[in-house]
């Protein structure tokens, strides 16, 4: 049933059907085929109980912190700054998109929006200094991908919900692998840079004073930071409670800037309205397709499919792993993991891997498909801010960084403890 579900699903998205419809009429479809019992008469019950938490106030406001982070200029001034700490390594401001990339996914906990931004303000760098725009490009899209791993982290936070897994502990297990992965970032750009000099632009160096400067344009994101992440785990505030701090923070941070105004608020909030709806509605429809599989036994056959097939944990996890990549080439990431979490993460559990960092595996793999083509978000926003050329040099500036993803998900295999040494120590 699991295979006829599946083919049903990529049918209707290859359709162009919404993904939310998609899983509805499917959960509808299934319930009706595979049960004995009117599975429909609980559509109420369940779209309310998959609502109904208090945990899930954070997505909207996470997402406002965001939008209003991006309207306030924070984002323009983090980039001068880091430029002026970054642009002397090979590759020169490509180190700064990545490291703005960083600062911003801090804080807004959005992918798409971290690469908008970043784009936004890095790109007519790259006109007018002469970067090859392929891997000043691709540099964007994969740095606006930690968005998602770097806390706070909305996609976190619909894994926590769903597996019921303690959110501070997911976000503090993101903490390491994140700043990992931006380093490699670097590295490999550095690298890159050193091999062909011609696609880094020019090298530039800055004085101590303008790296002075540019430290006290980063205290914005250094102190909303702090705040969240520092309330969460001092225990003075709940995720959701420390996203209302951060959003009362960026109100004074844009009041400062003198960015705040009335059409900035009503900008902020009406993003805010569309990007929680589609979430919410992904996530309610998803739920009832999970119950739906649960109520049948999909879930279960699943499980005792792979615990009884022989393999070793690790050929499952490869499996797995060579699974999501694949399905990450044609499904868009929040859709992938609300779809997948609910049956998958059970047979991870029992092959004996923590959920907490099959979590923030599992974070790696979707941040993946953001620059994977054909259905990549990411590369079709950088397009988007780039205005000009072709789509394939977005995907071709993207390679290296998919290459720089896999071997990070291959040393999350060899060294858990990547995942887990934050979590365990706050322990």
């Amino acid at each position: 049933m699991i295979g006829v579900a599946f083919v049903v699903l990529i049918v209707l998205m290859l359709l162009s059907i919404p993904i939310a419809a998609t899983l509805m009429g499917l959960g509808l479809f299934l319930g009706e085929t595979y049960s004995r019992f009117p599975l429909h008469r609980a559509l109420g019950e369940v779209l309310w109980s998959a609502s109904d938490s208090f945990l899930l106030i954070a997505i909207p406001l996470f997402i406002l912190l965001g939008e209003l982070l991006v309207r306030s200029g924070i984002a323009r001034m983090t980039y001068q700054a880091l430029e002026a700490w970054l642009s002397w390594l090979p590759g020169g401001l490509l180190h700064a998109n990545i490291g703005t990339a960083t600062f911003f996914s801090a804080t807004s906990g959005s992918s798409v929006a971290t690469a908008a931004t970043v784009g936004t303000v890095a790109m007519p760098q790259a006109r007018a200094l002469g970067y090859d725009e392929r891997l000043f490009a691709g540099s964007i899209a994969a740095g606006g991908t930690l968005g998602i791993m770097i806390p706070p982290s909305i996609n976190l936070i619909v894994y926590g919900f769903m597996t019921e897994t303690s959110i501070p502990r997911l976000f503090i297990a993101g903490i390491m692998p994140g700043t990992l992965l931006a380093l490699m970032f670097i590295a490999g750009t550095a690298a890159l840079c050193t091999l062909r000099p011609e696609w880094g632009g020019p090298r530039r160096t800055h004085s101590w004073a303008a790296r002075a400067r540019g430290l006290a344009a980063l205290a914005p994101m250094f102190g909303l930071f702090a705040l969240i992440i520092g309330s969460i785990y001092t225990g003075w505030a709940t995720p959701t409670e420390a996203a209302a701090v951060g959003v009362l923070a960026a109100l004074g941070i844009a009041q400062a800037t003198r960015t705040l105004s009335i059409s900035m608020l009503r900008g902020a909030i009406l993003g805010t309205m569309r990007t929680t709806a589609m979430i919410m509605l992904i996530i309610t429809s998803a739920y009832f397709l999970n119950f739906v599989l649960s109520a049948v036994g999909a879930t279960q056959a699943l499980s005792r499919l792979v615990t009884q097939s022989g393999f070793s944990p690790l050929a499952t996890m490869l499996l797995i792993v060579g699974i999501y990549v694949i399905l990450g080439f044609f499904i868009e990431t929040l859709s992938l993991m609300v779809i997948t979490v609910p049956v998958i993460e059970p047979v991870v559990v029992s092959l004996g891997y923590d959920p907490i960092w099959f979590g923030v595996m599992l974070i790696l793999l979707i941040e993946m498909a953001l620059i994977t083509p054909p259905v990549g978000l990411n590369l079709y926003v950088v397009q988007g801010v780039r205005g000009r050329g072709a789509f394939s040099d977005v995907i071709m500036g993207s390679i290296p960084y998919v290459l720089i993803m896999l071997l990070m998900a291959g040393l999350l295999l060899v060294f858990p403890g990547i995942a887990l040494f934050l979590p365990n120590a706050m322990n």
